[in-house]
């Protein structure tokens, strides 16, 4: 359905006495998934400029992707329905003219729960000529026994900016996840910046210490386009928590090819959390951690060593 809202119009998030019931903690049984059929949504939204002003000429929800605007360039999305189910294909579609900034969050995790087959979520955002996009919304949690695909398809013009935090929770407390791909393709100016793909749920490959180790979550942020440089001065990290490797040494901060934090190419890594600059106008967050919670602050962390 339709939504156009007037840019002077900006509906409150319901409250939480209005949203579905958590889920309980245990795997669902066979009455909770039989007889649903298979889910076909998609919901966009799309920006303008007005008077110097971004407004939302569309927003567009197909449950279970609810739309609901918070703020004069806010978005969430609101789960109107359990899920996604295996089998369930949904998409975003996000679209950010030149001169306007959008931001998208949502109310709750996200629960991938198993079904009929695999479950698809497709997400591809456009953003123009100096336009800003943050898109932060809450984890999304494989249940065990799902099977799940996460595609994003992100597009920049010149001097466009985005802020893209994804986070996955290895299932709900006390169980192991069902599979999920996550696929990230973000392109600036006609060219790749950034070609990532995450891969979880393969029991001999997720307990590696080459991948995941003993981590229950895993997190990234893609702060894309200038001014997304390393910042100079403290990296705000604690005395010994950064890692430098002995074969690299100290470092100025004004030597060539080295970042403010010393690291070679302008990097900093620490415990749980790497923050790496991208060889195009872009850099990538990377972080593991126990629970959700840390996971946040270990992102958070790493975001606030750039300059976005």
């Amino acid at each position: 359905m339709s939504l156009p809202l007037s840019p002077r119009t900006y509906p409150a998030a319901p409250a939480r006495g209005d949203q579905p019931a958590t889920p309980s903690h245990r795997p669902p049984g066979a009455g909770e998934v039989a007889g649903r059929r298979r889910m076909r949504a998609s919901a966009a939204v799309s920006t303008a400029l007005s008077g110097g002003r971004t407004i939302l000429p569309l927003l567009r929800s197909d449950p279970p992707l609810t739309l609901r605007q918070t703020g004069p360039h806010t978005v969430h999305l609101v789960s109107t329905a359990a899920g996604p189910l295996g089998g369930d294909h949904l998409s975003l579609d996000l679209d950010v003219a030149p001169g306007t900034r959008l931001e998208i969050g949502s109310i709750a995790s996200t629960l991938v729960l198993p079904g009929d087959g695999e479950s698809l979520s497709v997400i591809t955002a456009r953003v123009g000529e100096g336009a800003v996009l943050s898109f932060a919304p809450e984890p999304t949690v494989l249940a065990a026994g799902c099977a799940h695909r996460m595609v994003v398809r992100l597009t920049l013009a010149e001097g466009a900016r985005a802020r893209w935090r994804e986070e996955i929770i290895f299932g709900r407390y006390g169980e192991a996840p069902g599979r999920c791909v996550a696929r990230f393709d973000a392109t600036v100016e006609g060219r790749p910046l950034l070609r990532q793909e995450l891969a979880v749920g393969d029991p001999s490959l997720d307990g590696s210490s080459a991948i995941y180790g003993s981590a229950r979550c895993v997190g990234t942020t893609l702060l894309a386009s200038p001014p997304a440089t390393p910042k100079t001065g403290s990296t705000g990290f604690t005395a010994g928590q950064a890692a430098v490797s002995a074969a690299e040494g100290p470092s100025s901060a004004n030597a060539p090819g080295q970042g403010s934090a010393g690291v070679r190419g302008g990097g900093v890594v620490a415990e749980g959390v790497a923050v790496l600059p991208l060889a195009g106008p872009g850099v990538l967050v990377s972080a593991l951690a126990a629970d959700a919670v840390e996971l946040r602050r270990r992102l958070d962390l790493g975001e606030a060593q750039t300059a976005w």
